[in-house]
């Protein structure tokens, strides 16, 4: 079960649960101030018996006087619990029957007790039910993301054909007239469509985790070579020494890729991106848009421009994450937008 899948699952879990729980707590309230009443009424029946019958286990009786202000066959609750009666051959004297509060809450007390263990044994009845539920509503939504999983690899196993075939002419096309600079941009172009094939990819079914040595600089390098033509009116300076990363390589340059195209896409007009390692952080920062929640950037789909699907963040995050490389993003509104990534953890101890 992938991250998504489970998460939908969880919440569905919880809000079943949670929905059957209520219920049961509001029935189980209702039921306890129902059954605490019956005991009252059980405990002013056996008051009558006593002062009838004179069976009075249980309670204790008295003899008062008869006033006005007593009134006769009614249950008072002044900490013990009593009752007036009339007394047949007197006018002049009322019984008193008496029941203890100590008594009482230990009627009531083992009425806690039932509910409690009545209660628990409906919430067990009432998870396996919402376990149930949520893995029955859990089964169209899989089998919509197999369906839709299975079209994009198609998709992107058609794209392999045509894109190809552009690449090979181009390359003939190249050897016919030289270097030519809209040539260039036409490779650069379908670069970034195979950077988008990759992103699917990862997204898709993830990275192999294998690991090799590589220097920073030249990558940083090769790939600002790459994104200056593509984005010609933005400016890349780098600054960093000669490190060392021992890391995955394709998976790093992937993160590189999508920070980089977006602080070159997303920059202002003759706008500048800044890439500076000091220490074990490796800075990138723009001069571009901004961004409006940064908190929320890396969220699956989230985007804040009509351009792009929303992923390329996410699989940064995704990827940093499997590579163990801390990412913080702090961005401002029309000022611009900056990336560390620590790289504590993959700089070789070598370099």
């Amino acid at each position: 079960m992938k991250r998504y899948e489970l998460e939908s699952f969880l919440k569905s879990f919880l809000i079943f649960l949670m929905l059957f729980e209520v219920l049961l707590t509001i029935n189980f309230l209702h039921e306890y101030q129902v059954k605490k009443v019956e005991i009252e009424d059980k405990i002013h029946i056996e008051m009558k018996l006593c002062a009838f019958t004179l069976q009075c286990t249980g309670l204790k009786t008295d003899f008062v006087d008869n006033s006005e202000k007593k009134e006769e066959n009614i249950l008072y609750q002044d900490g013990d619990f009593y009752s007036y009666f009339s007394v047949p051959t007197s006018d002049k004297y009322l019984m008193k029957v008496m029941y203890s509060r100590a008594n009482y809450m230990l009627r009531v007390k083992k009425l806690e007790n039932k509910l409690t263990k009545r209660f628990w044994l409906y919430s067990v009845f009432a998870l396996l039910i919402s376990l149930f539920f949520s893995i029955y509503t859990l089964m169209p939504l899989q089998r919509a993301l197999r369906l839709n999983e299975e079209f994009v690899k198609d998709i992107l196993h058609d794209f392999n054909t045509p894109i190809s075939s552009m690449l090979i002419n181009l390359k003939l096309f190249k050897r016919e007239i030289g270097d030519n600079k809209k040539i260039q941009r036409l490779e650069n172009n379908i670069q970034s469509i195979l950077s988008l094939q990759d992103n699917l990819r990862i997204f898709l079914k993830g990275l192999p985790s294998h690991s090799e040595s590589f220097s920073l600089n030249e990558l940083v390098q090769n790939r600002v070579d790459y994104f200056s033509v593509l984005y010609s009116d933005v400016t890349y300076k780098t600054s960093m020494d000669n490190t060392i990363l021992e890391t995955n390589k394709d998976a790093f340059t992937r993160i590189l890729d999508n920070l980089l195209s977006n602080a070159g896409k997303y920059n202002s007009a003759n706008g500048q991106v800044d890439i500076v390692l000091q220490g074990y952080s490796l800075t990138i920062q723009d001069t571009g848009k901004g961004i409006k929640q940064p908190l929320k950037v890396f969220d699956r789909y989230y985007k804040e421009q009509e351009r792009g699907i929303g992923i390329g963040l996410h699989i940064v995050k995704k990827l940093c994450d499997e590579l163990v490389i801390p990412i913080t993003i702090e961005s401002k509104e029309g000022k611009g937008t900056n990336v560390k990534l620590n790289l504590s953890t993959i700089i070789s101890t070598h370099s």
